[in-house]
């Protein structure tokens, strides 16, 4: 419609008759002359309302949907942190305790030798190269640490420090190709060289070939001149296999560490050695054997084949006097008259 007088003039005055029906729909209430009007408007236009609001609902729904979603997600996300930092706060709890128990053990081994410890911690594992098994710690030359100077946990025998920086030294497990290191046999004596295997057990040459040995019997270090690079009496491992010699001169004897190589923490240097060697002492001491129950079963006496008592290995003889006197009492008296009938 183009802008003109009669158009505007059209306008006004259906704004007018619109303002005044209002008026008397509003004063008419429900006897309103326009409420048939807007019935017959509600009945024509009420589905198609009802379509729209159905089509445009889900729309809605979705909006609020996708709203409360990234309330719900940084709620979900916050809960998932809080979870998170839980578990490590939780993880990092464990890991606390079970380094206070190994350093409450290493505590005990080095109080048991007298040995003077600087405890460090694993901080890295040596290349897997030239299959050589070492790993770094946190101490150095700073810490008072030195070449050669023996390294134990609180199981026993680690390794012993072959390389040294300010802060850092490089220790050489007791389970490599390249490592030896003199053995002393728990009570009996018996001297030997034990040798690294990687991951098998350890192999022991003894200078007495017809030393007797079993499985089950224990070794200490035997300790090095000037405690370098061994101090004595350290836990070594214990026998589990011995073969024959086959021609040779020495037993083949395999023994299994007690420091596990794959799990190492918290570990001590030993930077000052016992005065006196403390032999076996601070081995662990042997379980004790569980008491053995013995039941003992006594048979009874049965009645035998005539009716009386059968002979049974705890029947006792009867005193030969207690006999007579019971045949003398069942025998009728020399001047009964009845015994004389």
């Amino acid at each position: 419609m183009r802008d003109t007088r009669e158009s505007r003039l059209l306008l006004v005055l259906l704004v007018v008759i619109a303002f005044a029906l209002i008026t008397v729909d509003i004063r008419g209430g429900e006897e309103s002359p326009v409420d048939g009007a807007r019935r017959a408007a509600a009945t024509v236009f009420g589905p198609v309302e009802n379509s729209v609001a159905s089509a445009v609902d889900p729309v809605g729904n979705a909006i609020g949907a996708v709203r409360d979603s990234g309330e719900r997600h940084n709620r979900i996300a916050a809960l998932e942190r809080e979870n998170a930092a839980l578990k490590t706060r939780l993880g990092s709890d464990d890991r606390n305790r079970s380094r206070v128990r190994e350093l409450d053990n290493l505590l005990r081994k080095a109080g048991a030798g007298q040995y003077g410890i600087k405890a460090a911690e694993v901080v890295a594992i040596g290349s897997a190269q030239g299959f050589s098994w070492t790993v770094t710690i946190d101490a150095g030359a700073g810490d008072g640490i030195k070449r050669d100077m023996t390294v134990i946990n609180g199981d026993g025998l680690v390794g012993r420090v072959t390389t040294v920086g300010p802060s850092t030294s490089t220790v050489l497990l007791a389970n490599d190709p390249d490592f030896t290191v003199g053995t002393r046999m728990e009570k009996t004596d018996e001297l030997g060289f034990a040798t690294g295997q990687g991951d098998r057990p350890l192999s022991v040459q003894f200078l007495n070939g017809k030393a007797r040995i079993k499985p089950g019997d224990r070794l200490v270090t035997f300790g090095s001149q000037a405690d370098k690079p061994f101090v004595a009496g350290v836990p070594v491992g214990e026998v589990v296999r011995v073969d024959p010699s086959g021609g040779e001169l020495t037993k083949n004897v395999f023994v299994r560490p007690y420091a596990s190589f794959s799990k190492l923490d918290v570990v001590g240097v030993v930077v000052q050695a016992p005065r006196t060697d403390p032999r076996d002492t601070v081995l662990p001491p042997k379980p004790k054997p569980e008491p053995t129950v013995t039941v003992t079963v006594t048979p009874t006496p049965t009645a035998g084949p005539s009716g009386g008592p059968s002979t049974a290995p705890n029947a006792q003889p009867q005193d030969p006097a207690v006999r007579d006197e019971n045949d003398q009492a069942d025998q009728p008296a020399a001047n009964d008259p009845a015994g004389d009938e």
